[in-house]
């Protein structure tokens, strides 16, 4: 797997997983019901922020992450990010490779920490990724998520230094 800046051309290969993903409404804070304009418009992030996708040697995209500041002004030094995985490439380590490339983005990019303000707390997978990668649960949103078949449940804010 290679992992590479995303482009525009890019885009029809992601948006298919990408609007399976929010639809299920179990580990995105996007209304489920999200068009592609408006999609598109969130993750094909213009500078500072940066968009990448995971891509098998026969060019299939496997997955995509996101990386902006996590706050504007005197917070852009703590940087943010979002990542996709197509349900298709579960289980094949892209979700790691994933979170790796861009953690050593945020450092080249002068980033000091990487927070997520939203982990769905039954995300289990994501969560156990994250620690494994040095993140830890600085806070709690109780309830702060209408899960659609856990009912509320817990948004985890998460956070590692750089």
């Amino acid at each position: 797997m290679r992992i590479r800046a995303a482009t525009d051309a890019d885009w029809p290969a992601v948006w298919p997983f990408l609007r399976q993903i929010v639809a299920a409404g179990e580990t995105y804070t996007w209304p489920p019901d999200v068009d592609e304009a408006t999609a598109r418009g969130m993750w094909l992030l213009r500078p500072p922020g940066r968009t990448v996708v995971a891509v098998d040697p026969d060019g299939t995209v496997l997955g995509s992450a996101k990386l902006t500041p996590n706050q504007a002004g005197p917070g852009d030094h703590v940087a943010n990010a979002s990542f996709m995985v197509a349900p298709a490439a579960a289980g094949r380590g892209v979700g790691r490779a994933l979170g790796e490339h861009v953690l050593d983005l945020a450092r080249a990019d002068g980033y000091r920490a990487m927070q997520f303000n939203a982990v769905v707390a039954t995300n289990t997978r994501a969560v156990a990724l994250w620690r494994s990668l040095g993140f830890e649960v600085v806070g709690r949103v109780p309830d702060g998520f209408r899960h659609p078949t856990e009912g509320y449940v817990d948004l985890l804010v998460m956070h590692r230094r750089l």
